[in-house]
């Protein structure tokens, strides 16, 4: 089981920054990537970026390089740097590991809020 708790919602004005936080506990031995996903109202759920266990990020193309993932090793915790944001940034960002083990196992937190002002 890996347990996934996220912070640093809140409200931010267009062109502004917030860093989300996804902090990682439980088994992480077999976990191969950490990422993001939003759902905006009324929209489905939208896969944002994922940093694997090399490190190595991906981005959904729309962001246009806004977003920025890293990683602590030793808090176990992964950020996601929100810069120039804008209302249609305006979501629930849910964080989420992919986990080998017999299978793959999705694990999610219970989301953040971000809500960007015009």
């Amino acid at each position: 089981q890996v347990q996934l708790v996220e912070s640093g919602g809140g409200l931010v004005q267009a062109g502004g920054s917030l860093r989300l936080s996804c902090a990682a506990s439980g088994r992480l031995l077999n976990i191969i990537d950490i990422g993001w996903y939003r759902q905006a109202p009324g929209k489905d759920r939208e896969w944002v970026a994922l940093i694997n266990r090399d490190d190595k990020s991906t981005y959904l193309d729309s962001l246009e390089g806004r977003f920025i993932l890293s990683r602590d090793g030793a808090k176990n915790t992964v950020y996601l740097q929100m810069n120039s944001v804008k209302p249609d940034d305006t979501a629930i960002y849910y964080c989420y590991a992919r986990v080998s083990n017999l299978r793959i196992e999705t694990f999610w937190g219970q989301g953040t809020q971000v809500t960007v002002s015009s």
